[in-house]
């Protein structure tokens, strides 16, 4: 046992220093889709943790009141709440304004809140940038700031009022933009979308002027399962708005997201099984001399597979450090403090469940797509392993009967699909998992990337959270394609070395040699692309929520034959090559 062991490491070392090229691809494969699990999960913590920062930061509340009326009787109805049982601090009464503020042109609603200078002992906003209030100066919710453009220094009017922009600050009393709940008049039980400001609160009675002020009161109960009981309640004129219902909307922000990149692992993660299958491929086909060789020299199928196994395995590993890596270091870009919440995931270590979910799917997949070719080489008769032949194609009278009538190209690509039908699904499995993809983002796009305040549209931050892991997705899913399609083509080039040679002994030029080749990778690609546009669009709409807008046809059209058209400039260089190369050589090269 010691000694076979030893062999089968050996071996292992030997094949990962000679094949160095295929172990960097194979580990990026399946690197990309244990990364993009990692940042799945961990934006799934994003959903609270971002929110819990803040509320232990700023002080947050168990429950904001704010009562149906205006003025002395909103301060009348909400002083028995500050001494009520279970209550163990409060701050507050503040004065809303729901008011309109002016800022580059664009005028929009805002919740206007007066606060004070002086520390509060529930709901103390976190300054992100710049300095607290000041008279004259307002502070801004970071991502209201962000979508108006509005940059510390800048001066914004409120009611005609102009007022300097000294900072921006999250709290964890009030949902963020656009989510702060603006209403027409105070004590409106209608709400619209609206941004967050606190301004001095001996200056909100100037702002407001006519308009009626509000107030709200932040509570804090002895027991904290106390705030569950007021999720969406309202009695005695007054509103209640527990923490829970805050973290909620401010959770949409990444939820989204959070989907979009779940899914995306999925699909990258049938994407990296193809692509290692494909490598794995090329590999098996050029080591089927050296498994006859094993097997000449007394190895069982039990070991011939492995010693094979045995590498994709300490690959697997390897990627699903690296995945993990990865994921960990890129998630505090989809939540940093711009989404309105203090902190970002990424400062701890990722939790077990998602160590243990990388690692089972790194080796999941090396193990899926190795197991197959591995046992058929395994499998395979000595003399045939030593011969490394294909398996000839089944010859039918009526295949015969049509082959006869096609192009010289067409015919050479369709001999080499028929001599590798498994590398023909894999290129239409990479073909379709790619343009399901694009789809999905093209029908993204499609959608109103604006929310309505007033009469002006600004743009929306879960839209824009929702596209940069759209991007993030693509943009890894592209360049595992570009991989598959790269290694599909290379092990195509390989191993139709000599049939191409034999073709061209029977008359073939080179050039119709090269576009056979072409043909061969575009062939399983076209029932790929004209699958994957219906299934990008369901799967879209399996996950949206809304009206949904599908884009025009002419982006499909664009994208379909934009992927065609890399397929064949990919296939095109290496194709070239391979059928200028002098016949005789290729021959003289064939096993015997």
């Amino acid at each position: 046992m010691a000694g076979r062991l030893l062999l089968v490491c050996r071996l292992l070392v030997r094949d990962l220093r000679r094949r160095r090229t295929e172990t960097v691809l194979l580990l990026l494969a399946i690197s990309a889709a244990t990364g993009t699990l990692t940042l799945g999960f961990a934006l799934d913590g994003a959903l609270a943790q971002p929110y819990e920062r803040t509320r232990a930061a700023t002080a947050g509340p168990d429950v904001v009141a704010m009562p149906g009326a205006t003025g002395p009787e909103a301060l009348a109805a909400l002083a028995p709440l500050a001494t009520a049982p279970g209550v163990t601090a409060h701050s507050g009464p503040y004065p809303i304004g729901y008011l309109m503020l002016a800022a580059h042109g664009k005028t929009v609603p805002a919740v206007v809140e007066g606060r004070d200078n002086s520390p509060a002992a529930l709901d103390r906003p976190a300054v992100t940038a710049g300095t607290w209030l000041r008279p004259g100066g307002v502070v801004i919710e970071p991502t209201f700031a962000s979508a108006l453009g509005v940059h510390i220094g800048d001066t914004v009017s409120i009611n005609g009022h102009p007022l300097r922009v000294v900072g921006t600050a999250v709290t964890a009393a009030r949902a963020v933009y656009p989510n702060a709940d603006w209403r027409a008049d105070a004590g409106s039980p209608l709400t619209e979308l609206a941004g967050l400001v606190w301004v001095d609160r001996s200056q909100i009675g100037a702002l407001a002027g006519a308009r009626p002020l509000s107030y709200t009161l932040n509570l804090r109960y002895a027991d904290p399962r106390a705030s569950t009981s007021f999720m969406h309640r309202s009695e005695g004129g007054i509103e209640y708005t527990s923490w829970k219902e805050i973290a909620e909307m401010d959770g949409r922000l990444v939820k989204f997201a959070r989907e979009a990149l779940l899914i995306g692992s999925w699909l990258l993660t049938a994407l990296a099984v193809a692509s290692v299958a494909s490598i794995v491929a090329g590999r098996v086909v050029d080591q089927r001399r050296r498994v006859g060789l094993l097997k000449a020299v007394g190895a069982g199928p039990a070991m011939v597979a492995a010693v094979h196994l045995a590498e994709y395995l300490v690959i697997g590993l390897a990627a699903a450090g690296t995945g993990l890596a990865a994921g960990w270091l890129a998630a505090p870009q989809l939540t940093n403090p711009g989404a309105g919440l203090l902190g970002a995931v990424g400062v701890d270590p990722p939790a077990l469940r998602t160590v243990a979910a990388a690692t089972a799917l790194a080796l999941a997949i090396a193990a899926a797509a190795t197991l197959a070719p591995v046992v058929r080489a395994a499998t395979t008769d000595t003399v045939h392993a030593l011969a490394d032949a294909a398996t000839p194609p089944r010859r039918r009278r009526w295949r015969v009967w049509l082959s006869r009538r096609l192009p010289t190209a067409l015919l050479i690509g369709v001999r080499i699909n028929a001599r590798r039908p498994r590398r023909a699904r894999l290129v239409m499995v990479n073909t379709l998992v790619t343009m399901t993809a694009l789809v999905a983002v093209l029908m993204s796009q499609a959608q109103d990337q604006q929310v309505t305040l007033g009469d002006v549209e600004l743009p929306s931050p879960r839209n824009a959270r929702t596209n940069q892991a759209l991007l993030l997705v693509i943009v890894v899913l592209c360049v595992l394609a570009l991989i598959n399609a790269i290694v599909s083509t290379w092990t195509a080039v390989l191993d139709a070395r000599q049939p191409l040679a034999v073709a061209r002994t029977l008359g073939a030029t080179p050039g119709q040699a090269a576009a056979g080749l072409s043909v061969a990778q575009l062939l399983p690609a076209v029932p790929g692309v004209l699958a994957g546009i219906p299934a990008g669009i369901g799967l879209y709409l399996a996950v949206g929520l809304g009206e949904v807008r599908y884009p025009p046809d002419s982006w499909l059209l664009v994208a379909g034959l934009g992927v065609l058209l890399a397929i064949a400039a990919l296939t095109a260089l290496p194709a070239t090559a391979a059928a200028r190369r002098p016949v005789a050589d290729t021959l003289q090269s064939a096993p015997t």
